[in-house]
């Protein structure tokens, strides 16, 4: 889409994690057309088998994401690499990508942000969640790659077992699209809808577009997550 064009429509695509293939196919179902404004929930990387491609055709097609945390994972790996510093230890399923991504590539990646607020639509797009009563830009960029739960005292948690799904209680009056939580899969509440259905684990790749709030989903052809060996 050009950049300077209104959208008619935004189409808001769940964790990929490296499934090109079922990209591809929900692409193909969701008809995306030049003038539609696509953009990822974060985790385009890891644990599928073609990360390179996901990147690429984000890159080529000038879509919007943001970051999330696999994706911050292979980031430290190449910025260490870039400065010329010790790098850290890659997991399996991180040392593939970072092996098979470019320098333009890293570079798209790094320049992506940690959330991206859509006043046409009152929402904002964050990869795993958001405090209530901390603005945007003092949000902890660690909870926005990895926060699943709120704990009793209103804090944000990484883990699936504290507490409640923080987007049960986002208040609004945005609403916030996000992923990461394949475990809990597709969330819907009044304010907030979780988008990651799965893929890589052998679920769906799920998009939602709007302003029509219509869901397309597609099957993963494998469990990748499984088949991959990744830890």
């Amino acid at each position: 889409m050009p950049r300077n064009s209104r959208p008619e429509r935004t189409i808001i695509i769940g964790d990929v994690h490296g499934c090109y293939d079922e990209l591809r196919l929900l692409l193909k179902e969701c008809d995306v057309r030049s003038k539609d404004r696509v953009i990822f929930v974060g985790d385009l990387v890891a644990k599928g088998p073609k990360s390179r491609e996901v990147v690429r055709w984000a890159r080529k097609n000038e879509a919007l994401a943001v970051r999330g945390n696999h994706d911050e994972h292979c980031l430290r790996w190449w910025r260490k690499q870039r400065d010329g510093q010790p790098a850290p230890e890659l997991r399996p399923q991180h040392q593939v990508v970072c092996h098979t991504l470019k320098k333009k590539d890293f570079l798209w990646l790094d320049s992506l942000p940690l959330f991206i607020e859509l006043p046409d639509l009152n929402a904002i797009v964050v990869h795993a969640g958001v405090e209530t009563g901390i603005p945007l830009k003092n949000q902890s960029p660690r909870l926005l790659m990895n926060m699943r739960s709120v704990l009793p005292d209103g804090s944000g948690s990484k883990k699936l077992s504290d507490g409640v799904p923080w987007a049960s209680l986002w208040p609004g009056p945005e609403h916030i699209y996000f992923g990461h939580d394949a475990l809990r899969g597709l969330q819907r509440y009044e304010h907030a809808t979780g988008l990651d259905t799965g893929c890589v684990y052998g679920g769906k790749l799920t998009a939602i577009i709007l302003p029509d709030e219509e869901f397309i989903s597609v099957p993963a052809e494998e469990n990748w997550h499984a088949k991959n060996g990744s830890a």
